[in-house]
């Protein structure tokens, strides 16, 4: 995790499984209840944000990207998504698995698909483009 530029509290993995550079990696986040954001998405019935899952995902995909010495100090930025689909809420207490496979990769960007689930139900699931900036 620290290849990544992301820091407290937009760092949104608390952990990595396993890393491939250049092709893919493995993360997770568990959602504690603590969240500040949580209040008010819902409150009374908390629910993690898509959008925030997304990201997750997309950090965990810079890590597998980072990892690979053509482009280590690079800056990740989001370029897009597609065939983003939501399967299942993430609520307090859940941990997203996060899997990402790097599907095209160059020294401007790529692409990756990217699957949350918890407890081997998919929550989240998408193709991400990565745009690699210098900093």
């Amino acid at each position: 995790m620290s290849l990544l530029p992301h820091r407290p509290p937009f760092l949104l993995i608390d952990r990595v499984d396993a890393c491939e550079p250049g092709q893919s990696a493995t993360a997770r986040w568990k959602i504690t209840g603590d969240e500040p954001w949580l209040a008010g998405h819902f409150p009374g019935r908390p629910v993690v944000p898509g959008v925030l899952q997304l990201e997750s995902l997309a950090q965990t995909g810079a890590v597998g990207i980072l990892a690979d010495e053509r482009y280590a100090g690079r800056l990740p930025l989001f370029g897009g998504v597609e065939e983003v689909r939501f399967r299942r809420q993430v609520e307090p207490g859940d941990e997203l698995l996060l899997e990402v496979e790097i599907e095209r990769l160059g020294r401007r960007g790529g692409w990756g698909r990217g699957r949350a689930s918890v407890e081997g139900e998919t929550t989240c699931e998408g193709r991400l483009l990565f745009m690699l900036v210098d900093p």
